[in-house]
């Protein structure tokens, strides 16, 4: 055995297998095979089972959707590709501890907070989602778009047995995530063509024209919706995961990478889940749409309840059923375990499985609550525009420090706890950018790129002023 393997050897044992403090060693590295299983479970998931009936609710048309997210999704593969696997590789750390060098350890506690809750929330919804087929043998009630509470026993019950098996999945750390995506996967995949195909027979569709005219040229948004446009999609759609590729949290995921092209099977996840699943869910709902009960909803102006288990389990039967629950999972469990990384930058005296099952414990508690899934697009939208200006940071540190003249991770070097170069750069433009969207009534979305951009470029300025001060 050389030295080189001994120090790696010593590294797996210090860091648990995980590495959360330094970089993955040579030997841990991964080919592509083990992340296209991931993200093709990830993306082809839970979320897909929501997003694709609530496109229908915001009233887009056939060329808005099918387009759109053509074009959203290559912006989406791009940013993983150029940004966040080519600075993973570089650095092989995880997003927690990257930012500690540059932000100082109380100002990336407060982020890793903030994210941990946020990918908590995300996780909830879709423990969630698989509580909705779970529940079809039990003659559970559904929750309804507008649901925000537990609606009775049978749902808490259903959601904390969900939610406790996720967790200990996501607890025996990636290795284990990895694999369970690799096997489940193929299946979730399969389910959604299948749904998809069966809802278009359900809707007569024999031509390329019937399928077009499901979405036509649109319609008003169901009550309590806003309108989505052809824009709306596109930056929807690319900013989705914007806090996983331009805010950086899968830094994470990408430094078991050997190389950085394995970036471009995020397309797995994007044109499998994004494009083919959240399709196919949608014409699961138009389905549902015709349906005596759903119209019962419309005819009283409210909005028809947007239920994953029953919508697959109409199509496909019990293989729906089993479809959407693993589906959930597949999406949870990464999430979980992301959630747990960031708790363990504020927690290091804590294992990562510890940590991890109290990540779970909170999306378990997240997932009661139906709102979080029934309102995923507006939760996304948000969620990606307060994590994603701090992945700039990391950005433009790593591609213009030399340029800009400034010191890369500087409160590391400088023995700072906080940064405030990060902090006023993030918080200028997230303070700007949230006013013009409440105040003048723009689509969050619209806002997060911009935002991005302004939070790199006064890192940059503010680095220089205050790092030129010191010396």
């Amino acid at each position: 055995m050389t030295q080189y393997s001994i120090n790696e050897d010593a590294i797996a044992e210090s860091s648990g297998g995980e590495f959360e403090r330094e970089p993955v060693p040579q030997s841990k590295l991964k080919s592509w095979k083990c992340f296209i299983g991931m993200y093709a479970g990830e993306h082809a998931a839970g979320t897909e089972f929501m997003i694709g009936p609530l496109f229908l609710t915001a009233g887009v048309s056939a060329f808005d959707l099918i387009v759109g997210l053509l074009i959203g999704n290559l912006l989406a593969v791009l940013s993983w590709r150029f940004l966040t696997a080519e600075i993973a590789v570089k650095n092989r750390l995880t997003l927690y501890f990257q930012l500690e060098k540059i932000c100082g350890k109380k100002l990336v506690t407060g982020y890793n907070l903030a994210n941990g809750i946020l990918f908590c929330f995300l996780a909830g919804a879709m423990i969630t989602v698989s509580a909705t087929a779970v529940g079809i043998p039990f003659d559970m009630p559904m929750p309804k778009l507008t649901d925000t509470m537990p609606n009775g026993a049978t749902w808490i019950i259903i959601v904390v047995l969900i939610g406790a098996v996720i967790s200990i999945i996501a607890a025996r750390g990636y290795e284990t995530v990895s694999k369970a995506a690799d096997w489940m996967s193929p299946f979730i995949v399969l389910a959604f063509l299948a749904c998809g195909i069966v809802a278009l027979s359900q809707l007569g569709v024999t031509s390329f024209s019937d399928f077009w005219n499901i979405w036509g040229e649109g319609s008003d948004p169901f009550p309590g919706q806003i309108k989505f446009t052809f824009w709306h999609v596109v930056i929807w759609s690319w900013f989705a995961n914007g806090a996983m590729h331009v805010g950086m949290s899968d830094l994470s995921v990408f430094r078991f990478a050997k190389r950085a092209r394995v970036g471009w099977v995020t397309a797995a996840g994007m044109y499998v889940g994004h494009y083919m699943a959240w399709i196919a869910a949608a014409l699961l709902y138009a389905v549902y749409l015709k349906s005596p009960e759903a119209q019962a909803f419309l005819s009283l102006g409210e909005a028809p309840p947007v239920a994953p288990g029953p919508m697959a389990h109409n199509a496909i039967g019990v293989f729906g059923i089993i479809a959407v629950v693993l589906a959930g999972w597949t999406t949870a469990n990464p999430t979980i375990y992301r959630a747990g990384l960031a708790f363990q930058a504020i927690l290091p005296k804590l294992s990562t499985a510890k940590v991890t099952i109290l990540a779970g414990s909170l999306a378990t508690i997240a997932g009661l609550f139906p709102a979080f899934a029934m309102k995923l697009l507006d939760f996304v939208a948000l969620y990606g525009f307060i994590l994603a200006p701090f992945g700039a940071v990391i950005v433009f540190e790593h591609f213009f420090h030399k340029k800009a003249g400034i010191i890369k991770n500087y409160a590391e070097s400088a023995k700072l706890s906080f940064n405030k170069s990060v902090f006023w750069a993030w918080a200028i433009s997230f303070g700007l950018f949230y006013f013009i969207s409440v105040q003048f009534d723009v689509f969050l979305s619209f806002v997060t790129f911009p935002a991005w951009i302004l939070c790199g470029v006064l890192f940059l300025v503010f680095s220089k002023l205050f790092q030129k001060q010191v010396q």
